[in-house]
Order: C-alpha cells, then structure tokens, then sequence
C-alpha cells in the first residue's frame, strides 16, 4: 500500500478521535471557537478551501450565524467579521498566515491545523491540533476530513454512525464500472458542494483525472452535456434528494450514476481510494503527485 493508502484507511479511527475532542469541555481552544450568533469568515487554500465551504454552510443552515468561506487569497479586506476561522494543515501556508497577520489585534482569530511547530501556533490567537491526523502525504485525505468531523460535532451533529459508514467504504469493493471511467462530474447540495469540490481535487491530484464538480441544480446548465459513455455522475447525499427527472436525463446520456447514499464524508473516502487506484494504474505515485508539495509556501 502507499503512504496515502494507509492514511485513507485510518480516517474512522481518526473521526471518532475529533467528535472524542469536540466534546472536551476543557481543551484550551474551546471558548475561541466560533460562538452562536456570530458573524464568521473561514479560510483555508485547497482542500481547506473546500472544508472551509462545507463548515460555513452547516453553521449557517445550522442557524448559529452568517458564514462566508473565502480562499484565503481572497479574503476581503476590510470587512467586518466577529471571529476568522483558519483551516491550515501545515500551519506554513503562506496565503493563510497572510490572513492572520493582517487581523492580529484586529479580529479574533482561532485556526485548525496539524503541526504545533509552525507559525500558526503564534499569529492565530488560539488553535486545534489534531495532530493524530497529520498525513505525510503531499494529498490530503485523513486530515482534511477529520477537521470537519471536529467542526461538524462542534455544532452539535449527532455522528455516532459516521465511523461506520467510513469502515464500510474502505470494505466494500471499487467497481470496474468506476477504474475505468475516462471522466467525473461531482455533484452536491448545500454542505455536500463542498465534498464535491474535493473529490474532485482528489482526483485530479491522485490520478491526474478529468474531473469537475458542481451544484446539482446547475449540472443541468450545460455541465451535463460531458456525461456519456464511460463517463460518472457521482452524487453526494441522499439518492431520494436528488431533483426530479435527473437520474433519467443521466441514463439517456449513457453516462453513470453514482448514489450511494451515504454521508458525504464516508463517499469521499471511496473517491479517495479510487483517485489512488487510478493514479497507480496509470503509474503516478499518489504519495507524490506531480507539481504539488505538501504546502505551498511563496516567495
């Protein structure tokens, strides 16, 4: 197995250390997390990015207060938020660490990371470390999902069954249908747009795969007119949500439909073991991927 492998498999054991975590009452980072009510920008670059749009959708739905997601390099100046939320896992990457710079003394800050020797540990004003998910690949997985598992418990989500579903996606088998497919369009709603954008990143990180993702409602918009033959439509979320008439416009297309119904995270899990299958099926090291290092630090 590769490095990236072996972490993918460890991401149940990871999850039910974060909702383990959130529930301390007395980890030091606690009280500068997020409150109900209040106004909060997340920012993150990639992955994170991707996490970032997740979190903020779930608060907001959730009803706990205006959230906005921001890659970190765009970021607006100048506007007025309660409290910025970080999500970096080398705690090194530049447009992040611009960010906190910019509000120290200004905004409260608090960050999510996986190194406690980096420089975020000294420009946020307090920080998570899960450090037990840190990864040594150049591709995040383990990490980027058990920051939202610690987010998502943070807001009160009852994820007994989340580690689970995780086991059961690294059991069951990658179908052929899927190793051979030549294109990928994921698609979700709401929290689950975000989980799209990732697999996505994964596969194209992994495998160097021709993939996209966007809202369900706007594949229709044009982005449908890709799916064909040997082509998937990969859904994230419920198969009974999915809008009216779309698994048959799918199928008229020849393309695939992918809708397992499980959460979201837990089907990321399977992209991820398929992004590293067809990476090292078409001889890529997904441990590491081309033009990509594990962060990205500017000059």
């Amino acid at each position: 197995m590769s490095q990236t492998e072996i972490e993918i498999a460890t991401q149940p054991d990871c999850w039910r250390r974060a909702v383990a975590l959130a529930a301390d009452a007395n980890a030091p980072w606690r009280a500068a997390m997020p409150a109900p009510g209040e106004r909060v920008a997340v920012v993150g670059c990639g992955t994170s990015w991707f996490m970032a749009h997740a979190y903020a959708v779930l608060r907001e739905s959730a009803g706990l207060g205006e959230t906005d997601a921001f890659a970190a390099s765009e970021m607006p100046a100048g506007r007025a938020y309660d409290r910025v939320l970080a999500l970096t896992r080398s705690g090194t990457t530049t447009e992040v660490l611009d960010v906190l710079r910019r509000l120290r003394g200004v905004t409260p800050t608090v960050a999510v990371t996986a190194d406690p020797a980096t420089p975020v540990m000294e420009l946020a004003d307090a920080a998570a470390v899960l450090d037990f998910a840190d990864e040594t690949s150049v591709v995040q997985t383990r990490f980027a999902t058990t920051e939202l598992v610690l987010l998502r418990a943070l807001l009160g989500e009852d994820l007994d069954g989340l580690a689970a579903q995780g086991e059961s996606a690294l059991a069951d088998p990658l179908p052929d249908e899927l190793l051979e497919a030549e294109q990928f369009t994921f698609l979700g709603r709401g929290w689950a747009y975000g989980v799209a954008q990732e697999a996505a990143l994964k596969m194209r990180e992994a495998a160097g795969a021709w993939t996209e993702a966007y809202p369900v409602m706007e594949y229709r918009h044009g982005p449908i007119s890709i799916t064909g033959p040997g082509r998937v439509a990969w859904w994230f979320g419920d198969p009974a949500d999915l809008p009216p008439g779309l698994p048959q416009e799918i199928a008229a297309t020849g393309g695939r439909l992918v809708a397992a119904g499980r959460d979201p995270l837990a089907d990321l899990v399977v992209v991820q073991r398929l992004a590293a299958a067809l990476g090292a099926a078409r001889g890529l090291d997904p441990d590491s991927p081309r033009h990509l290092t594990r962060s990205v630090i500017l000059t």
